[in-house]
């Protein structure tokens, strides 16, 4: 097989009536967009048959993780894997828009990496609500100005994303990360979708909870990350 130009990379768990679908629209957009690319569903230990419907596609990638790792691990799981040397991250739920991934990629001639954020929240009051706090307060410490850390719809070199480091919430973390990595990063309007089936596996509580020991951890990490520089050094 030839190498493809893209990998994209998708987390799954229990979303057995959202693979199909979703995968279409990937290689609707994708196709019209004229690139070569491989789909990965990584299955984080799906109950509802989410592996073998995504398997019966015939055309993806399927990786299954023999338990529930977290999406994190998933994601992880799908960088190291990918085949190409550039990456794109989008969740499974279909409510990331696969047709910014297009604009996410052009993004990449001018910058390191790119990352979307939602123009328009299709969440509960209380989750908007939530989200906006998370941001003030984030930003108050950190200073990193992602505008919106939360969408998983990102577009970077493979070389970055081996560089990650591994931990249970670099999934949402990443846009950060990469600030801190000293990487210049594109912020690129989305289109938020509401979730038409399945059910979402996070509550607010357990996101609040979350994000403050992911706030704490994410403030040391600013302080000790290794900041690769372009500058490359040369074997004598």
């Amino acid at each position: 097989m030839s190498t493809p130009q893209v990998s994209v990379v998708i987390p799954v768990y229990n979303e057995v009536e959202n693979v199909g679908p979703l995968a279409e629209e990937v290689k609707a957009v994708l196709d019209a967009a004229g690139v070569n690319f491989e789909l990965i569903y990584v299955d984080d230990g799906s109950t509802d048959g989410t592996a073998e419907k995504c398997k019966s596609l015939g055309w993806v990638r399927v990786i299954k993780h023999p338990r529930n790792l977290g999406q994190s691990a998933a994601t992880i799981t799908g960088i190291w894997a990918a085949r190409a040397e550039t990456l794109v991250t989008l969740d499974g739920d279909r409510q990331n828009d696969p047709g910014a991934i297009p604009q996410l990629l052009a993004a990449l001639k001018d910058h390191d990496v790119a990352v979307g954020f939602r123009k328009k929240r299709n969440d509960t009051f209380g989750r908007r609500l939530a989200s906006r706090t998370a941001y003030f307060v984030r930003n108050l410490l950190l200073r990193d100005r992602i505008v919106d850390i939360g969408c998983s719809l990102r577009a970077f070199p493979k070389s970055v994303g081996m560089r990650l480091p591994h931990f249970n919430g670099v999934h949402r973390l990443m846009p950060a990360i990469f600030v801190f990595m000293k990487c210049n990063v594109a912020q690129i309007p989305t289109e938020h979708r509401a979730r038409t089936a399945g059910v979402s596996k996070y509550g607010n509580l357990k996101r609040g909870a979350r994000g403050l020991l992911d706030l704490m951890g994410l403030y040391w990490l600013k302080k000790r990350i290794y900041k690769h520089t372009k500058d490359q050094p040369m074997e004598l």
